[in-house]
């Protein structure tokens, strides 16, 4: 790392810091939570950056200290497939040279003030300011969770308003850059986000799927709509018991102006249980429709201290739209079966299958799953043609394809696949073969990663009965279901439930794997803090 006397992208000279010999500091221009920010320069590709200084104290452990870039990388490429002008890019991550203690990500510069700055208990915004800012936001997420990519820590601080209104969503993916598993409790025991905004599965550290981001939207626009937060506990267990629990209070009784349909449309977004929040973000962007100004309309004047805010409205009165939403995938029909079609392939065929496979296998290797799985595309059509519809090697590649699918981040596409996958290997092999089993559990992860969890929860128990009936409820494969079924009932806040389940899978690890096995040691952390009394009943504040 060194330091030099540069003169700055906007004309002063000052003292200059540069990382990786690249990126050079030129001023701070923000802090929070994770980390410092500072306007930057990229030296060799000759534009403004924006570099976050990530704080030490974020970071799980030193231990884990050199697979931050790859993670960073991996979780860099999914953050990338967003492709919205409402998300600023991630460019790099450096890790500090002399302590290796620090991390650097290099993102998009972005010209703007943060939400939080408009706020006022005072002088709320207009309705269709706070509906637009809402809006805009939603826009963001129809586009991240299409892929789906889920924020997890939405917040005023995260967002943008640049120069002309505008609204840009910051960090996406960067609390999986600084976890090692999401779902897994950190190493204080505490969730991952932020307190005042954070969704009921996310306080109880369980699933986290694109509900979770509504649910924060609902506070922000709760916020924006009345100037304070849904809300108000003192201190952090408070908060989280009033996220778990608490009633939040409507709308219309802390401003009359508020519309009913409005009012009503934050009390769903806070709905406690994800799956009663609204289905996705372009249905919260279409809710939000009938408070956005319509295309031609004038201005609206606003109060002296709005004059400030740059219009969130413009976008709307010149009119932009979201993403729009693609139907739900059907599952692929299995193609007519070749009559007669060769069981072994021909010699070449199968170098080329070999070679697909291990090729691929070589890209997950570097997290390039989208290459991985053309890779795999391109020998399944030639291999349907010579083997016919349900080979035996046929059916292994379009396994491998929908796996890398599913690896890769991209649940929507992986989900239709593994659903004919069951259909095929229950005809070919067997319901209780390894084949239809697995793709019923990726199935129902699929599921789980989309949101729709009383479907996934449904289909791990019917496939646990199953799984049981072949072999016993303490294999391997049963073992990963009871857990994935743990987490679910996690996420729905039936805590009892998910202790029982907990607590036998629990004792099954201990006699299995040992008390010393990851899995059994984070199964005891998810017991401890499901076990912990309430911040009421222990007077914690």
């Amino acid at each position: 790392m060194a330091t030099a006397n540069q003169t700055s992208a906007r004309g002063a000279r000052m003292p200059v810091r540069t990382i990786a010999d690249r990126y050079e500091l030129i001023e701070e221009i923000g802090s929070g939570g994770m980390g410092k920010i500072w306007r930057g320069y990229d030296s060799v590709l000759d534009r403004e950056v924006a570099v976050k200084v990530i704080h030490p104290e974020m970071l799980l452990s030193l231990e884990h200290i050199t697979d931050l870039a790859e993670r960073f990388r991996r979780e860099a490429r999914v953050t990338a497939r967003i492709q919205h002008h409402g998300v600023p890019q991630v460019y790099d991550a450096v890790l500090d040279a002399d302590s290796a203690d620090r991390l650097y990500l290099v993102m998009q510069y972005i010209d703007g003030r943060n939400l939080r700055s408009y706020i006022a208990p005072t002088d709320p915004l207009p309705i269709a300011w706070a509906a637009a800012t809402a809006a805009q936001i939603a826009t963001v997420l129809s586009h991240a969770h299409a892929i789906p990519v889920v924020h997890r820590d939405l917040k005023p601080d995260n967002v943008l308003v640049t120069g002309d209104g505008t609204v840009k969503v910051l960090d996406f993916g960067i609390a999986a850059i600084l976890r090692r598993d999401i779902t897994k409790i950190t190493v204080t025991g505490s969730p991952v986000g932020t307190s005042r905004y954070m969704s009921p599965e996310q306080v109880n550290a369980a699933q986290v799927t694109p509900q979770s981001d509504l649910y924060a939207l609902g506070c922000v626009l709760h916020e924006l709509l009345s100037g304070t937060p849904v809300f108000n506990g003192n201190g952090q267990y408070e908060l989280w018991k009033q996220h778990i629990t608490g009633t939040p209070k409507p709308l219309r009784e802390l401003r009359a102006d508020v519309p009913p349909d409005l009012e009503k449309l934050v009390l769903d977004l806070l709905a406690k249980k994800p799956e009663q929040r609204p289905a996705d973000a372009y249905t919260v962007y279409e809710r939000l429709l009938p408070f956005l100004p319509s295309p031609g309309s004038p201005a609206l004047a606003t109060s002296s201290r709005l004059g400030e805010m740059p219009d969130p409205t413009l976008l709307y009165r010149q009119p932009n739209a979201p993403r729009r939403r693609t139907p739900r995938p059907s599952p692929v029909p299995a193609p007519p079966t070749v009559p007669q079609a060769p069981t072994t392939p021909p010699t070449q065929l199968r170098s080329a299958i070999d070679d697909a496979l291990k090729r691929s296998t070589e890209l997950l290797d570097s997290d390039r799953f989208a290459q991985a799985a053309d890779v795999v595309d391109a020998v399944i059509g030639p291999a349907a043609r010579m083997l016919g519809s349900e080979s035996p090697d046929l059916l292994r590649l379009r396994f491998h394809r929908a796996l890398i699918l599913f690896l890769g981040g991209d649940s929507r596409t992986a989900l239709p696949e593994f659903d004919a996958l069951v259909d095929a290997y229950t005809r070919t092999a067997g319901p209780s073969s390894d084949r239809a089993l697995q793709s019923r559990r990726y199935a129902a992860h699929c599921r789980a990663n989309l949101g729709q969890n009383t479907v996934a929860l449904d289909q791990f128990r019917q496939l646990l009965d199953d799984v049981a009936s072949a072999d016993s409820h303490a294999s391997e494969l049963a073992l990963d279901i009871r857990y994935s079924i743990g987490m679910l009932l996690l996420s729905a806040n039936d805590k009892t439930a998910a202790e029982n389940v907990f607590e036998s899978l629990y004792q099954d690890h201990l006699v299995i794997n040992g008390p010393d096995d990851e899995r059994t040691r984070e199964i005891a952390d998810l017991l401890t803090r499901i076990r912990l009394p309430s911040p009421h009943s222990s007077g914690i504040e």
